[in-house]
């Protein structure tokens, strides 16, 4: 693909070096930006390969400026294009969508701290768990968290002042037992933030800390002969155990890992998350995003581990993949592709998740196409005033060339969509000259005659490409066939894009922007599409059936295969001696320059 003069100049003038590069459309947007170890290479690449898919061409058509920046190391290229593209946000490339409308947990930063939760982050000095993929999530540990701990509601300032003073009273949440009444310090400091600092650990996913304390005052208490309280830690004891039990992935001895793994079809590509800590999944997140100029796998997942583990506040210090990526700028961080053990099992966990995802996409996307398709079908019957639905539906189209090989074509649309086995050629073999009425009545009675004769299913519509003569001509190869009244039949004239019906000399009126009218249109389009090019192929086996076929002592065989060969008789009459002896042997190489010689005498002049 050839780039513009100015953009070649500017090419030839990029280093060999390390950067990112910007393109540029011609209103001055950035549309794509762009990481290289090698600028030089990889924004010549766009314009020199030939094998570019239709989006990557489709960006080299509207560039009109390159910018670049150079960069100390690749992991610098990499970091400066992630920021870009989230500053820019630029039409080609992938974009995920922005982490801030992520639920998150708030420890506040106060006297006897709450915990709520927030999609907004403030720099309070209050600490912030998550971000939780989904709303759902987040409040399955906030329950958990209110069942085991009773923490305070209110927005009181329990200040030590305010306390001391009895500014406040105990609210409803004190009797119901939800809270322990720390406005009218009925719960010491201590003991409270206690409950904070096991909290923290539970949103950390180490949920040992508060397990152990549990289990401590469960036997106190049993020990002093309070069993109705030990009763109530054994129930959050076992509440923290039966979440852990729903957590836990392989073993506990994985902590602070990072899981990603993707699965793509030509269209997108779909991405899942897992965050562990202590063989539990405590985050988790899967996603789909548009594939914008075929990316690979591994350029994909690159850019999104990176943006994903910012999203999530991650610092693991290993992350598990399913390809293999190129080099990132984590370089206290391991990167691997497990092949065996527990770190494989993780893994397998996530690639059945992103999977599923996958599946489930894709699934609606079809029951998308199949709603979409029985509209279609269902306002062709409404527009076409049929009594069934047009589930299957064929389109006749004749095709010559002034006169010369005439030939027709049937193509079949079953559910609104083409149904290319059931596409048909005819030779038109009942007429002579170009008479398309003729030829529609010689191929509709052909085509439905056998269908009568094979017992086959006929189609709910019979589409003629023409106005009211070709129609009439397929509604007396019905009426023939005795066919007419069975099978509905319409027109469709080109210069207007009319549709006529049978018996009404008035064209039939459909909105030039339905649905209908855009399937008869694209049922006409591709008959005559499909009728040139049969028509094609036999008018150029007619010229390749030249004069070398009529040779006496050459042969069809012989013909065939210097002109599948060579392509034309002048090319073959340009060969030496010997060339034509090596392809056809010296007998028929005698027969054949014979045969040019004599061609070649001047025709004897006229007395």
């Amino acid at each position: 693909m050839a780039a513009q003069a100015h953009l070649q100049e500017q090419i030839r003038h990029l280093p060999h070096r390390p950067g990112v590069y910007k393109y540029f459309d011609a209103e001055g947007r950035i549309i794509y930006v762009g990481k290289a170890v090698d600028l030089r290479k990889r924004v010549s690449s766009y314009f020199t390969k030939q094998d570019h898919n239709k989006k990557t061409q489709q960006l080299v058509k509207n560039i009109e400026r390159i910018e670049f920046t150079i960069v100390d190391s690749e992991s610098d290229a990499f970091l400066l294009e992630n920021n870009l593209i989230k500053q820019h946000q630029p039409k080609y490339n992938i974009l995920l969508k922005d982490g801030k409308t992520y639920p998150y947990l708030c420890i506040t930063n106060e006297r006897f701290p709450r915990v709520l939760p927030t999609r907004n982050k403030i720099n309070d000095g209050s600490r912030y768990y998550g971000p939780y993929a989904s709303v759902t999530g987040m409040n399955l540990i906030l329950e958990l968290i209110r069942a085991l701990y009773p923490l305070r509601t209110c927005t009181y300032n329990l200040s030590p002042e305010n306390v001391a003073a009895g500014k406040y009273k105990v609210c409803l949440e004190y009797h119901l037992g939800n809270c322990k009444g720390p406005c009218q310090d009925l719960i010491d400091e201590d003991t409270y933030n206690q409950h904070i600092q096991q909290i923290r650990n539970i949103l950390s996913g180490n949920l040992s800390v508060a397990k152990g304390y549990f289990k401590e005052r469960m036997m106190e208490a049993a020990i002093d002969q309070q069993y109705e309280l030990a009763h109530q830690f054994k129930l959050k004891l076992d509440k923290l155990d039966d979440f852990q039990t729903k957590s836990m992935v392989v073993n506990p001895s994985l902590s602070n890992i990072d899981v990603f793994s993707i699965a793509s079809n030509e269209k997108s590509a779909f991405i899942n998350y897992l965050k562990v800590m202590n063989g539990s999944i405590i985050q988790t997140q899967s996603l789909e995003v548009q594939k914008k100029l075929d990316e690979s796998d591994a350029e994909i997942l690159a850019p999104m581990v990176m943006q994903l583990r910012q999203e999530f506040e991650s610092e693991s210090k290993e992350i598990l993949v399913n390809v293999e990526l190129p080099s990132l700028p984590l370089p206290s961080v391991k990167i691997a592709v497990p092949e065996i053990g527990d770190k494989r099992k993780l893994l397998n966990l996530s690639i059945k998740n992103v999977l599923y995802l996958r599946k489930e996409k894709e699934s609606m996307n079809e029951k998308s196409k199949d709603v979409n398709e029985v509209r279609v079908m269902e306002q062709a019957k409404k527009d076409l005033r049929l009594k069934d639905l047009p589930r299957h539906i064929e389109c006749f189209d004749n095709s010559n060339f002034q006169g010369d090989n005439p030939v027709a074509a049937m193509v079949c649309f079953r559910n609104a969509k083409p149904s290319k086995k059931d596409y048909r050629h005819f030779h038109i073999k009942t007429v002579v000259g170009p008479n398309d009425f003729d030829s529609m009545y010689e191929i509709v009675t052909r085509r439905y005659r056998r269908l009568l004769d094979e017992g086959a299913s006929l189609p709910q519509l019979i589409v003629v490409d023409g106005g009211k003569g070709q129609l009439g001509m397929g509604v007396k190869a019905l009426k023939d066939l005795g066919l007419w009244g069975q099978i509905p039949i319409i027109g469709i004239a080109k210069r207007l894009e009319e549709i006529y019906v049978p018996n009404d000399p008035l064209p039939l009126y459909i909105d030039k922007k339905s649905e209908t009218l855009r399937l008869i249109q694209r049922m006409r389009d591709e008959a005559h599409r499909f009728g040139i090019t049969f028509h094609r192929s036999r008018r150029d086996a007619a010229t390749l059936k030249t004069e070398l076929t009529d040779v006496k002592g050459l042969g069809p065989v012989t013909a065939d295969k210097l002109l599948n060969k060579f392509k034309s008789v002048k090319k073959i009459k340009e060969l030496s001696e010997s060339e034509l002896i090596s392809e056809i042997g010296k007998a028929k190489t005698k027969v054949l320059l014979d045969y040019f010689a004599q061609q070649d005498q001047p025709a004897p002049s006229a007395e």
